[in-house]
């Protein structure tokens, strides 16, 4: 998921029965999975596998030759079958599914997995699933949008993948109408979700006086014998130009607070075609040479921050105990989600609309990348960071 790639700012509040609100005191996430205090432990996380040739090779280099962690992969998309192959290769890899309710560029579509006759309100007169997250929330019921993601999950399955987790490509997830039945898949399948409710010292910043209700929210999904991450960095670097991207980086990994952080990035080692599904190569690629400098390793190194994936996460949570009461992982198949967040439950959701000048952009090219103006002639991936080979693999051929 990433929040900075819709128009909208979307926000989850989570009014739920009262209960005491993880991250509200000292003890983090990472603490209660098993780490010792003070840890900085940080999942650097591919998002949209499967989107296009160039997206899974960027995604392959970033995880075998740099310092990402995890991944996960859009289901609908035309180049999921070359990474499932890829995956079935390296059955430890952390791969996700990054549940997908929207098709947004202007010339590269995809339609539902589950096909229109089953999900007739998500899709547009194209019969594409919606560009934005909105027209989902104003065509598309709970049972559908329940129907299409289970049907991503077993399309994965058929495929060979064991996804290490689930989360939500534009946050489409996270809106009041489906986060109820994204939490409850994800509980009866005892898949974890992204879900983050420690200090939130990045993602905070959109939540603001919110944040408590979401820290019961995230309660409720540790409860039910899933992880917690403490904290979510959406956009981890605006700079113009390369070094000015890896110095945020860098003061973003020394200030970053102790806990479980996920750091996303889009990670894309683009070919001629890419230009042509979207603008935001550039930005794409500068996220690469940031997943693969060794300088970005070695400072990682230095500062004791510890590597970690979704699956570690599930390992972690299988064993732990939280202070006082046994781990609960009762939540069998089937079990409504109303049995894991007792009611009464209200969720909300906020959104900023789009600004004239916003719109008028996104109908010429949808959904650009932060930064790509800026990125487009500062030579990025050029002989400084040149694009590192993928390691010759049948799947990849």
């Amino acid at each position: 998921m990433s929040l900075r790639e819709t128009p909208w700012t979307v926000l989850i509040v989570a009014a739920v029965s009262a209960s005491p609100a993880a991250g509200a005191g000292d003890v983090t996430y990472a603490e209660r999975l098993g780490w010792p205090t003070g840890t900085k432990a940080v999942i650097f996380h591919v998002d949209d596998a499967g989107m296009s040739y160039d997206s899974n090779i960027g995604t392959i280099q970033a995880l075998e030759g740099g310092v990402a962690t995890s991944t996960s992969i859009m289901m609908p998309c035309p180049w999921v079958p070359q990474f499932a192959a890829y995956l079935r290769e390296r059955p430890q890899a952390d791969a996700g599914i990054h549940l997908t309710l929207t098709a947004e560029w202007k010339n590269y579509r995809w339609g539902p997995v589950a096909g229109k006759p089953a999900v007739p309100g998500l899709v547009d007169e194209q019969g594409c699933l919606w560009r934005g997250v909105l027209d989902v929330v104003n065509h598309a019921s709970p049972d559908e949008f329940e129907t299409e993601i289970r049907a991503q999950i077993d399309k994965a399955l058929a495929l060979g993948i064991q996804p290490t987790h689930l989360d939500s490509h534009m946050g489409t997830c996270f809106h009041q109408s489906y986060v109820e039945r994204y939490i409850k898949v994800g509980v009866e399948k005892k898949i974890p979700v992204l879900m983050f409710g420690g200090h939130m010292q990045h993602i905070g910043a959109e939540a603001a006086e919110f944040k408590p209700l979401i820290h019961m929210l995230a309660e409720k999904v540790w409860q039910a014998g899933l992880p917690v991450i403490d904290d979510l960095v959406t956009q981890p670097t605006r700079g113009e130009t390369y070094e000015q991207r890896k110095t945020e980086l860098f003061q973003l990994l020394t200030d970053m607070k102790p806990g479980i952080t996920q750091i996303i990035v889009h990670c894309t080692a683009p070919t001629e075609v890419f230009q042509h599904i979207s603008g935001s190569g550039k930005a794409r690629q500068a996220e690469l040479c940031l997943m693969t400098d060794p300088e970005v390793r070695a400072f990682i190194k230095d500062k004791g921050i510890v590597l970690t994936t979704w699956r570690e996460l599930k390992q972690r949570r299988d064993s732990a105990v939280a202070p006082g009461a046994a781990a609960s992982n009762s939540c069998g198949s089937g079990t409504a989600i109303r049995n894991v967040l007792p009611l009464p439950t209200v969720l909300l959701i906020f959104m900023r609309p789009p600004s004239s000048s916003t719109r008028s952009r996104m109908l010429s090219n949808p959904r650009p990348a932060a930064g790509t103006r800026d990125l487009a002639a500062s030579g990025i991936a050029t002989a400084d960071h040149p694009r590192r080979p993928v390691a010759d693999s049948p799947a990849l051929r």
